[in-house]
């Protein structure tokens, strides 16, 4: 899926993954390939993912939301 991880200040991730693991208010949860189509706000916490050379990659943030749509993957945070 294409995942692209933004922040006001700048870009940290824009590709393609194959899980994308995200802290939302009602708990952490997965997103792969052709996930149904979500919109989530995001707690403090780690994003984690598993890009298309499966390396694994985190990132600390302190906040935002999530919409996923159409196998297209936006993440806005605060870091």
């Amino acid at each position: 899926m294409k995942v692209e991880i933004i922040s006001p200040s700048k870009t940290l991730f824009e590709g393609e993954a194959s899980s994308v693991t995200v802290p939302s208010k009602m708990g952490p949860f997965t997103l792969l390939e052709h996930h149904a189509a979500i919109v989530a706000i995001l707690e403090a916490g780690k994003v984690s993912l598993t890009d298309s050379k499966g390396e694994r990659q985190e990132f600390v943030i302190k906040g935002g939301f999530t919409e996923n749509h159409d196998n297209q993957l936006t993440i806005c945070v605060e870091l």
